[in-house]
């Protein structure tokens, strides 16, 4: 089976098909090109929705990430990160392996098929020179034999007319021979060229056509077997990151199967456990009897003096806000957490301040290592005095030294309170400890009492007022009646109900779908916003029950809730 036999008078149709070949080649190229964009975009796509879950540094989510179903999740991200580098990788292989190499040898393949092809056409126009030079020659031997066989007759005429003179006859008969010799001629001409051309044309269907036809033959049979290698090139770069891209899912199952809830659950005990007791049952209050209302000291409503009748301010009742119990005056003044946490229910406190201990230490540390650095380097400066001034880093190490100083203070200080916490120290004093005059008898350490010093807020926090009270030396009954007589808060911007909310509990305040009424304290993460609707009508509300609108003094923003 060779082309040269069987297709020796198709060389046009041989032609077009290598010329089809080779597009075939370069649309595979094409398709294999556009196959690693898909996988590029794919890949970016991949990655780019990773890192958009990513927890944020420093940030609220990423303390969520210490739940073991949280981290599965993000075990999962970085999953899909790798993942998405395996497609990256089936790209590159793709574009080095299939996309250059093919596109290389494409070239190659026509420099080649040019050749064979001007070899084919060199040797057509070679066998029509020849069958012109045969088609010439015998028209001249043609044309000869005529011009010949017109001089013989010529000559015979001229013999057998008797008018004719003899010189005449003679002149006839050269004539006559010189034409007859010149068919002769002209008869060998031709037999030479034709038994060259059929020579030429022997050689050029039987060797030079067949041996062109064979290298082009040959040459479509090497694209065709570099396209199925190529095809089987693409499966395996696929099959290379198979593996790889098992490991990742293998990774996803592992991260699944690592979540444990029991943890998860013992984590939201340690994140929100206050350390308080609850409230023992309330006393009997015996109304029949003439005799002084006793207060249960456990009621959570009810004032913590022992026995002593709960004092009256305008004659109307100033019993705690239950659970929304009034903000301290220290912190409706200054606006912040107070320092040593002591706003929070104690295990709370204990971990804030363990937290802060730590972060103290790790930084003293920094500051050591960045002492004994300059003190390493001033030594260097002293033994080789052309390297540098030693007395240019006095004034850099003793402004570490103070940094290392006042690090250490404010950690010894957080560390007394940590103490004092867990108990180890000596509560503060009965007058740090309770509140002059309201709650006058309570002197038991605060570690003790933790449960009465404290009153819960809308976000389930705690105001320990006893010792913010006595920290700014403020008598209790002055600072309810301050409280009381102080001018009323600025509206910050106005609400609209969306929602009906009955406010049963002290400290709320009921409202109507579709009111209006003025804000005048934003929700500080507690998840309750404070409104008022009359000079006399204030108090909370859930965050989710209205639709804030903040003025101008607030930047002008209008946040929905």
């Amino acid at each position: 089976m060779s082309w040269g036999t069987e297709l020796w008078d198709q060389f046009d149709n041989l032609e077009k098909h290598t010329q089809w070949g080779i597009d075939i080649l370069e649309k595979y190229i094409k398709f294999v090109k556009e196959r690693t964009e898909i996988e590029l975009s794919y890949a970016k796509q991949l990655r780019n929705l990773s890192k958009k879950y990513q927890p944020k540094k420093n940030s609220k989510e990423e303390e969520e990430y210490r739940y073991t179903s949280c981290k599965a999740f993000l075990s999962t991200l970085n999953e899909m990160n790798d993942y998405a580098g395996q497609h990256e990788v089936i790209s590159e292989n793709m574009t080095a392996q299939i996309m250059v190499d093919l596109a290389r040898y494409v070239q190659e393949l026509k420099q080649e098929r040019k050749s064979n092809f001007h070899d084919g056409r060199k040797a057509q126009q070679h066998i029509e020179t020849c069958w012109k030079q045969l088609e010439a020659s015998k028209r001249r031997f043609e044309r000869d034999c005529k011009e010949a066989d017109r001089a013989q007759q010529y000559f015979e005429k001229m013999d057998a007319d008797i008018n004719v003179t003899k010189a005449d006859v003679e002149k006839a008969r050269q004539q006559a021979q010189l034409r007859h010799q010149m068919a002769e001629d002209s008869k060998a001409d031709y037999s030479s060229i034709l038994q060259k051309f059929n020579q030429e044309q022997h050689e050029y269907y039987h060797t030079h056509i067949p041996n062109i036809f064979q290298k082009i033959q040959e040459m479509e049979e090497r694209r065709i077997l570099r396209l199925g290698e190529s095809m089987k090139m693409y499966a395996e770069v696929d099959r290379q990151v198979i593996p790889i891209i098992g490991k990742c899912l293998d990774g996803i199952v592992k991260a699944a199967e690592s979540i444990d809830q029991k943890n998860d659950s013992q984590l939201v005990i340690e994140a929100f456990k206050s350390g308080f007791e609850p409230p023992g049952d309330i006393d009997f209050e015996d109304y029949s009897q003439p005799m002084q209302r006793a207060v249960s000291d456990h009621s959570l409503s009810s004032s913590r003096g022992d026995g002593k009748p709960e004092p009256k301010f305008g004659g109307r009742s100033k019993g705690k806000l239950w659970p929304f119990i009034k903000k301290n005056k220290l912190s409706l003044k200054l606006g912040a957490t107070p320092e040593d946490f002591s706003n929070l229910p104690p295990e709370q406190r204990r971990k804030k301040l363990q937290q802060k201990v730590d972060e103290l230490n790790k930084e003293m540390q920094k500051e050591v290592d960045q002492r004994d650095a300059i003190t390493k380097m001033k030594d260097v400066y002293l033994r080789n005095p052309q390297m540098g001034d030693p007395a240019s880093l006095d004034h850099k190490l003793a402004e570490v030294s103070h940094n290392i100083e006042k690090l250490r203070l404010e950690a010894q200080k957080f560390e007394a309170w940590l103490a004092e916490v867990e108990g180890r120290l000596p509560a503060r004093g009965d007058q740090a400890r309770r509140q002059s005059g309201l709650y006058d008898g309570q002197s038991a350490p605060a570690v003790n009492n933790c449960a009465q010093d404290r009153e819960s807020s809308p976000d389930g926090s705690y105001t320990e007022e006893q010792s913010q009270e006595s920290e700014v030396k403020v008598l209790a009954a002055d600072f309810d009646d301050e409280f009381d007589d102080e001018e009323p808060l600025p509206a910050i911007g106005t609400c609209k109900a969306l929602y009906t909310f009955e406010g049963q509990n002290e400290g709320t305040i009921s409202v109507a779908e579709g009111e209006t009424l003025y804000v005048i304290e934003e929700d500080k993460g507690d998840g309750w916003t404070r409104i008022r609707r009359s000079e006399d009508e204030e108090g909370y509300v859930p965050t989710s029950y209205v639709e804030v609108y903040l003025d101008k003094n607030a930047k002008g923003a209008k946040t929905y809730i």
